[in-house]
């Protein structure tokens, strides 16, 4: 009797501890486990401090209620500049934020849309490449890598989009359902909104698939001489209407029947060749002629904005001028000091170079394309990770199929069991907390960085009727957020002529004056500058102060900033 009951004790324990196994290796467990943990990665990643374009945002926002979008400058005391207000939804947005919640809430907010990162790079990662715990680890070197460009701008909602156009173009390649189209209809509309100057790089991201399926296209017509056969067809259609041209129609139709024999040997060794290729997977998916469509309709979406035809010209004009050479973020990379992105290309050389992984056509002109963006442009290393990732995955996954025999399941279910789980746990929340630790301290606004105490003084002691400031470009936004009108803040493009519609290039002169490649004191006297603030430790201050320029009287300063008046105006 007592044996019985141990057996039956025994039997339960057993089933209970194999339906803890089931839960553990389950997909779903892992995913609410991966989501956690990338979502407080992403939080840990996340700076307080805010970025310099976050301040300019708020004000515009506020702006934009008041006036709505009239395509005209508020900000500086330059008269009459013309501003295109190329996020102005997102502008909006953020205003509403920080009307209800402040700086906090913008920060918040910040947090909120990382972890959508985040979050959706997992899930597109795993929908693609079918892998879990590949796109988890890929996940967190993505959100690691481009760390430096997570702020409280317009880009990381834009980040967010691109992400789920590549999860669309796929899904709808694959079985060409109508929503996926719809989605990308919907994007597209979206970003001319949020953030027209990346809208053109969406069209970028069809161009790959598009690439491919032509190249397939003009192999097919080469291959089985398909332009040959419509001759042939052709010239045996004019000679059955005379019956002179018998013989003549009997050896082309012979040619013919031998043209479609060869064809039908050829198509049966190419599509061996093609189940097994040597490197490159080239295939004619017949729904990119649906995606090329889907672009064109995309292409008419940037019409649905407030902004006219600002979505068609705003990169050529940006292209056209000065900016993108003068600021640091536009400028082509070093490789050398972008350790991350030179440790990409080399995973990706070998895994091509030396095994036999295989790689889509498509998929090469895509990677291809993107790093060479990223080498023309620092900034485009977000676009390399984001986009580039997915296809990393495809081939770390077939890595592990060509030379392992269920060795990616193998080590899945080791991290899907109990100690696979906390040794995740631990190394994440490790990880985030070293991340987060130096943060804590951190406030939302770095007064070394922006005139804090400095626009106190001047909102206290100067008519801003009647100033005209000349200050630097990194911290004109917030003067802008402080109510204080600027030469020049980090919108960048509204100093060029292409857009202020002026013929001074007020950025290239503040360009010149800050490099002191142009005498100061020309500068002030052409825009009649009644007020300098400058950095305590710029080449300019330290000019004024070495020389005890008769000029400039001191009025302010403080550890970071100085405030001259400019006298004999």
């Amino acid at each position: 009797m007592f044996k019985h009951k141990e057996e039956k004790e025994k039997k339960e324990n057993n089933e209970k501890n194999e339906k803890i196994k089931g839960i553990l290796h389950s997909k779903w467990f892992f995913a609410i486990i991966a989501v956690i943990l990338i979502a407080i990665f992403c939080i840990a990643m996340t700076p307080v401090t805010l970025q310099n374009d976050t301040f300019y945002t708020i004000k515009i926002g506020e702006q934009i209620t008041k006036t709505g979008i009239d395509m005209q400058d508020h900000f500086s005391w330059h008269e009459g500049l013309a501003y295109t207000y190329p996020h102005w939804l997102y502008d909006l947005i953020t205003y509403y934020i920080y009307a209800g919640f402040g700086m906090t809430g913008i920060y918040v907010t910040t947090c909120i849309l990382t972890v959508i990162l985040g979050i959706s790079l997992y899930i597109v990662n795993t929908k693609i490449a079918k892998n879990q715990l590949v796109s988890f680890i890929l996940t967190v070197i993505v959100i690691y890598i481009i760390r430096g460009y997570i702020a409280a701008r317009a880009q990381l909602l834009t980040f967010i989009l691109f992400v789920w156009i590549i999860y669309c173009i796929e899904m709808f390649l694959e079985n060409r359902k109508i929503r996926y189209a719809v989605g990308l209809v919907l994007i597209s509309t979206l970003i001319a909104n949020l953030h027209v100057a990346v809208w053109p790089f969406i069209f970028v991201l069809f161009l790959p698939y598009i690439a491919e399926y032509i190249l397939a296209l003009i192999a097919d017509i080469a291959i089985y001489r398909k332009i040959s056969i419509k001759i042939l067809n052709f010239r045996i259609k004019l000679l059955t209407k005379s019956e002179k041209n018998v013989d003549k129609k009997l050896e082309l139709e012979e040619k013919l029947k031998d043209i479609i024999a060869k064809n039908e040997r050829i198509k049966v060794k190419r599509e061996e060749d093609l189940k097994n290729p040597y490197k490159i997977k080239f295939n004619k998916n017949s729904n990119v002629k649906w995606l090329i469509l889907v672009m064109i309709i995309c292409a008419f979406t940037g019409l649905l904005t407030p902004l006219g035809d600002t979505p068609y010209t705003y990169l050529y004009k940006t292209m056209q001028g000065n900016t993108t050479q003068n600021i640091n973020e536009h400028l082509p990379m070093t490789i050398i000091d972008e350790t991350e992105a030179l440790s990409a290309i080399v995973v990706i050389l070998a895994i091509l170079t030396f095994t036999k992984t295989k790689i889509k056509l498509s998929d090469l002109f895509m990677i291809g394309g993107l790093c060479w963006l990223m080498l023309a442009s620092r900034r485009q290393i977000t676009m390399f990770c984001l986009i580039g990732v997915f296809i990393v995955n495809k081939m770390i996954c077939g890595l592990f199929e060509l030379y392992t025999k269920n060795g990616l399941e193998k080590l899945t279910r080791i991290m899907t069991g109990k100690v696979g789980y906390i040794i995740m746990i631990v190394v994440m929340l490790a990880l985030s907390y070293h991340f987060y630790e130096p943060k804590q301290d951190d406030e939302y606004i770095d007064e070394s960085d922006y005139p804090v105490q400095a626009c106190d003084y001047i909102i206290q002691n100067i008519d801003l009727g009647k100033a005209r400031f000349y200050n630097e470009y990194n911290y004109g936004s917030y003067m802008i957020y402080r109510g204080i009108p600027v030469f020049i803040d980090s919108r960048a493009d509204l100093y060029a002529p292409e857009f202020s519609g002026k013929e001074d290039d007020i950025f290239m002169d503040f360009i010149d004056t800050s490099s002191i490649g142009e005498f100061y004191g020309d500068t002030f006297e052409k825009y009649d500058i009644t007020h300098v603030i400058t950095y305590k430790n710029s080449k300019m201050n330290m000019i004024i102060k070495e020389t005890n320029d008769p000029n400039y009287k001191e009025l302010y300063e403080d550890d970071y900033f100085t405030i001259y008046e400019r006298l004999n105006v």
